[in-house]
């Protein structure tokens, strides 16, 4: 039997469980109540218990779930019961909420009451979380006892982390977001969502129901107060940009107060402040990341051919080749030669540079940052064995291209995090123009299209008889040299490679 006393949120849960004739379980009523906004939702997002969380250990029930052994009415009158006695307590004409129905499914399903205690909703923080919801407080007052405030405006500095953890979830929440739909990249979706579980496990120690119970947001003034620029976003960039810096505001923030908080009692090795020192940390290298990746997409969009050129493998000398591959459709040109003194290399890149410059192609000077400056070339490329991201950074400064070789998915992961713009990735086959010991081969391209969407180029020995496999491992960039090079014609075979790359783009 379904009573009348029941919120508006209550009455609409219960009404959609219940809304046939098939058999109800306490779960459809928890997901009931998780598919709308409602004090009991809030309150299991207090405990870290997010949608994907609970799928996790309760799955969402199909329309054609089997019959439970229990009748229905007798499944839902033992949740009702259950929550009719925790609204009691209020007082006389009391209603049943979301946050009561939630108490009830803790108390009459032994898998619901299990997950819930496991994220610190149980017994004794879950009642003091569901009476604030309701606004009632129904603990007995022991009236020989003095009333005093509590010490050094606790229940304020409780208030400001309550508000504050929300404000960095939802930061870290709509960047994962963008990082997880629109640049589409798995390794820093996962770094991110490892940030927002480790701020639930940083909040745990300070939290035990009292956040919650320190809500106060009908008197928040803040809530009034707002800027024209909180409501301008442009770009998508814009939008990463804003809810970062919010994300690490609040960090910051969290950090501090979490000092008064925590009074060693937790017995964790580390504490909740320096975790979130900890991870404040973090979130500035993957702010790095991220806004790197916007921006480095944004500069080699459809520079899909690569071409890395010296005298001795261009057929017809260097200029003509490099001038007919541009033709051809190369979007970066890199000038690689090893062997020749630093007189020479500087005066071929001043000539590289105004050949690309001309046919609106990049121009990068592998290994020598010193020369790409003074050439004013567009970048420098590295390998594992050259200067570091960051050393290179402070030779060439913020604006020139770094790209970095890698020949693992480890290498790989630490250039996007080092600010790399682009990586190069192989060896995919044995090359005409460079020996290896060993070759990282297709499974890296593989592995490397299902991880990083920062822009990375397939290099070695490939060819336009080959070029089908690479680009079914994943890739859409490569780096050639022979290919174009040392062709007869270095701008038809340029043409070619980037007809079959924008062929298989367009499929």
């Amino acid at each position: 039997m379904i009573p009348g006393d029941l919120t508006e949120a209550a009455s609409r849960a219960i009404t959609t469980v219940t809304h046939d004739t098939r058999s109800v379980h306490p779960h459809d009523l928890l997901w009931a109540l998780l598919d709308q906004e409602s004090r009991a939702s809030e309150i299991l997002a207090s405990g870290g218990l997010d949608i994907p969380t609970i799928a996790a250990c309760i799955p969402r029930p199909s329309d054609d779930a089997q019959t439970i052994d229990e009748p229905a009415d007798a499944a839902l009158d033992a949740v009702l019961l259950e929550a009719g006695r925790l609204a009691g307590r209020a007082g006389r004409g009391s209603q049943i909420g979301t946050e009561h129905l939630l108490w009830g499914l803790a108390q009459a399903d032994e898998t619901i009451g299990g997950l819930l205690a496991e994220h610190g909703l149980q017994a004794k923080s879950l009642v003091p979380a569901v009476e604030a919801a309701a606004g009632a407080e129904t603990t007995p007052l022991e009236t020989d006892e003095t009333l005093a405030p509590a010490a050094d405006n606790e229940t304020d500095i409780l208030r400001l982390v309550d508000a504050t953890a929300n404000r960095a979830r939802e930061g870290l929440r709509v960047v994962e977001d963008i990082s997880r739909f629109i640049l589409e990249d798995p390794h820093l979706t996962g770094l991110l969502k490892q940030l927002r579980h480790d701020l639930v496990t940083a909040l745990e120690p300070l939290d035990s129901g009292r956040l919650l119970t320190a809500r106060d947001t009908l008197g928040d003034v803040g809530t009034t107060a707002t800027t024209d620029r909180e409501f301008d976003r442009g770009t998508l960039r814009d939008v990463l940009d804003a809810n970062l810096g919010r994300a690490q505001e609040s960090l910051r923030t969290l950090e501090e107060f979490a000092k008064l908080l925590d009074d060693g009692s937790s017995g964790t090795a580390i504490t909740p402040a320096a975790r979130f020192q900890s991870a404040r940390y973090d979130l500035y290298t993957l702010h790095k990341a991220l806004a790197g990746t916007f921006e480095a997409r944004r500069r080699l969009d459809g520079r899909t051919l690569y071409v890395l050129a010296t005298e001795d493998s261009c057929h017809a000398g260097i200029g003509p080749a490099i001038r007919a591959a541009a033709l051809g459709g190369a979007g970066v040109v890199q000038l690689r030669e090893k062997s020749v003194g630093d007189r020479q290399l500087l005066s071929l890149a001043h000539r590289v540079r105004r050949w690309t410059r001309e046919a609106g192609t990049l121009f990068v000077i592998n290994d020598r940052a010193d020369l790409a400056v003074i050439a004013g070339a567009d970048g420098v490329h590295v390998g594992q064995d050259e200067l570091d991201v960051r050393s290179v950074r402070r030779i060439i400064g913020p604006d020139r291209l770094v790209g970095v070789s890698t020949h693992s998915i480890e290498q790989a992961r630490q250039a996007v995090l080092d600010g790399a713009d682009y990586l190069g990735v192989g060896p995919v086959f044995p090359s005409a123009t460079k020996s290896f010991d060993n070759f990282a081969g297709l499974d890296y391209v593989r592995a490397v299209a299902e991880e990083i969407s920062l822009p990375w180029y397939a290099i070695g020995g490939i060819t336009s008889e080959n070029l089908s496999e690479v680009i079914a491992a994943g890739a859409s960039r490569i780096a050639v040299s022979a290919a174009v090079c040392a062709a007869e014609d270095p701008e038809a075979a340029a043409r070619a490679l980037c007809r079959e790359l924008a062929d298989d783009d367009r499929d």
